[in-house]
C-alpha cells in the first residue's frame, strides 16, 4: 500500500521499454558524507563531554535523526527511476507522495548532455531535453549514468529509424541488465 508502484506499471501495453535506470549514486554521496560527519561529531561529543543523562539522550536522539534522514534520502534515490520507451521519457520518484513526470518523444526537438570533470571521472552527466513550445516536466535529468548511451538511444528513437532501435538496461543501474539485451 505505501510502497511506490513499480515504474513498469506506467508503461502502456502499446509501448516498448528501451532503457530503464536510476540516477547515478553520486546523487547521494553528499548526504552520506554529511551523515558520517555528523555521526563522528556526535560520537566525539558523547565521548569527551561530561557524562550527563540529558546530553546522552540528546546525542542518542541526534544520531537517530541523522540515521533516519540519511536513510530516507537513500530510499528516495533508490525508488526514483527513469524509463525511456519508444514513445516517451518518464521519471518516477517519491516514497510517500509518488510523482510521475513524462515527456512524449514526439515533442523532443533537441537533445544534449553535459559532463563535468567529476561526471567524467565517476561516469555521470546531465541530459538536456528540449521541446517545442513550453518547458516540459522533464527538461533536464541530472546525474544520468552513462549519458552517451542514453543520448544515443533517445537520438535513435527521435531522429532514427524506429524499427532498428536497441533495447537494453544500463549496466550498474541496479536493474541487472547488459547492453544489447533485447526486452
Amino acid at each position: 500500500m505505501l510502497a511506490p508502484r513499480e515504474v513498469d506499471e506506467y508503461v502502456l501495453p502499446t509501448e516498448r521499454r528501451v532503457i530503464r535506470f536510476r540516477r547515478h549514486w553520486a546523487v547521494i554521496v553528499g548526504e552520506v558524507l554529511q551523515a558520517v560527519v555528523l555521526f563522528v561529531l556526535l560520537a566525539l561529543g558523547a565521548a569527551f563531554l561530561p557524562q550527563n543523562v540529558v546530553l546522552d539522550n540528546l546525542f542518542w536522539y541526534g544520531a537517530l535523526l541523522v540515521l533516519l534522514k540519511s536513510s530516507y534520502k537513500v530510499s528516495e534515490w533508490w525508488v526514483e527511476k527513469v524509463v525511456v520507451t519508444d514513445k516517451r521519457v518518464m521519471l518516477t520518484k517519491g516514497i510517500f507522495t509518488h510523482n510521475v513526470g513524462m515527456m512524449p518523444l514526439t515533442k523532443v526537438t533537441d537533445l544534449s548532455f553535459i559532463r563535468t570533470f567529476n561526471g567524467r571521472l565517476l561516469g555521470y552527466g546531465t541530459m538536456v531535453i528540449e521541446s517545442a513550445g513550453q518547458i516540459q516536466a522533464l527538461n533536464q535529468i541530472h546525474y544520468l549514468p552513462d549519458p552517451e548511451e542514453v543520448y544515443e538511444a533517445i537520438s535513435e528513437l527521435v531522429f532514427g529509424d524506429k524499427r532498428q532501435t536497441r533495447s537494453y538496461t544500463l549496466p550498474g543501474s541496479g536493474f541487472g541488465g547488459a547492453r544489447g539485451r533485447r526486452r
